[in-house]
């Protein structure tokens, strides 16, 4: 593995500035919360960490920086699961003790995070792969039958639904623009939305070159997220106007969603390189190249540290101001789902079928978990419990041993011949869930 100063990644990197002042606006529904152990509060940005109680958006918060603000049991077992009788590729969100996720059933599903217990069902068009966000006491989400809907977090009643003109995969973000709340999604129609969060009325609507897959970041009235056209952008909330874009050329399509922290967007692409890019100077500041395999998955970022999967079956651990490798883990499949830190470790599904954590130091397996099944969702890790989906249609709750049901997890071999010398020969189809 290659890092930092990539020649080529940089040489291929031009800046497209407009003119715009970028409006510095509060964030709708902002928290405050403890910085988890083992992280440097300095490096938790003010005003958007999720509550220790919620995980009420793809990665946690407005950044998406996938840290949790409480650290994992020392020991893990299975709580309980639920199950929606088809595959769950959406990433869970957790918010006024209720669990949110969709699934392939054509259903966004909400369910009671202590027990697991059904609360609600609401049913769309058709397969719903996107993560919801919560907020205000309404479930926003995009399905595959091309709306996005706003539902009542307490009931499942449909508040309101908004048409694109293609599927929705990513997740969407909020802002509070003046007094009225905002929320921002992208579509495979090739753009961004911006719809008034109490009515649905559109706001606007960013067209791009390509797919928007992934969820965009919100900083300071921007949002940042890239697409298929392989340009990173930087969108004025208040207007739908593009006030800078990078562009990375080549087959450098994003198909996963950018972490945006201190000015710096860190996200992979399919030109088999994982890169942080200073948004303002419009350069790539390092990049981490992999020979062969793109990066699906979405980062988690410390005060010091970056951790993202690849499809080379690895989670890779560089250092934040560098690219510069620490450490990386080794999976017997793909890694597109997106690593959670929680205190002192990691938390991620794997193609593989299986849940690991790593300690965050040393890239250490303490623990795995044997689902059986390809885990494209993201984990949300919520008062030490993690709650994450998998392609056997169930969604499954971790929590401290002692405090759920009696299902051992299998012993995972600690070295990665073993590994190898235990999986399967042929490779699962590979589906395009990009988030």
């Amino acid at each position: 593995m290659g890092s930092g100063g990539n020649a080529r990644a940089v040489q291929n990197v031009r800046m497209l500035m407009v003119m715009v002042s970028w409006a510095t606006l509060p964030l709708a529904g902002a928290f405050s919360a403890p910085a988890p152990a083992g992280v440097n509060p300095a490096a938790i940005p003010p005003g958007v960490r999720a509550a220790d109680e919620a995980w009420p958006l793809f990665r946690g918060d407005s950044h998406l920086s996938g840290i949790a603000a409480s650290a994992l049991p020392a020991e893990l077992e299975l709580a309980w699961t639920y199950d929606a009788g088809k595959a769950i590729t959406s990433s869970p969100v957790v918010a006024g003790g209720r669990v949110f996720f969709g699934a392939d059933d054509h259903a966004v599903h909400c369910a009671d995070a202590s027990s697991g217990e059904p609360v609600w069902k609401f049913m769309t068009e058709d397969l719903v792969e996107a993560p919801p966000l919560v907020l205000d006491g309404t479930v926003f989400i995009g399905s595959n039958d091309t709306f996005f809907y706003a539902i009542d977090a307490a009931s499942g009643e449909l508040r309101w639904k908004a048409p694109t003109m293609d599927k929705i995969l990513g997740g969407a973000n909020h802002v509070k623009v003046g007094e009225r709340s905002v929320v921002v999604v992208g579509s495979y129609d090739n753009k961004l939305y911006a719809f008034d969060a109490a009515t649905g009325e559109q706001l606007w609507a960013y067209e791009t070159d390509n797919y928007v897959n992934g969820t965009p970041a919100i900083d300071d009235g921007r949002a940042i997220f890239g697409g298929c056209d392989a340009i990173l952008h930087v969108v004025d909330v208040t207007v739908g106007e593009r006030t800078a874009a990078v562009e990375l050329g080549g087959d450098s399509h994003i198909a996963g969603s950018a972490a945006f922290l201190d000015g710096r967007a860190y996200f992979g692409h399919y030109g088999n390189q994982f890169v942080c890019v200073d948004v303002a100077k419009g350069e790539v500041v390092w990049a981490y190249d992999s020979p062969r395999q793109a990066f699906f998955s979405s980062p988690a970022i410390t005060d010091d540290l970056v951790v993202f999967g690849g499809r080379d079956r690895h989670l890779h651990c560089v250092r934040r101001e560098t690219g510069e490798p620490v450490w990386k883990f080794r999976t017997r499949r793909k890694v597109d789902g997106s690593p959670v830190v929680a205190g002192d470790a990691v938390v991620f599904g794997s193609d593989d079928g299986r849940m690991y954590v790593l300690g965050l130091e040393d890239g250490a397996q303490r623990w795995s978990y044997d689902i059986g099944e390809p885990v494209l969702s993201s984990p949300a890790v919520v008062d030490g419990r993690v709650y994450v989906g998998a392609n056997d249609g169930q969604l499954y709750c971790f929590a401290a041993a002692g405090s759920g049901e009696d299902r051992p997890a299998e012993a995972e071999p600690a070295d990665d011949k073993a590994r190898d010398d235990k999986a399967q020969n042929d490779e699962p189809k590979d589906r395009e869930v990009k988030r």
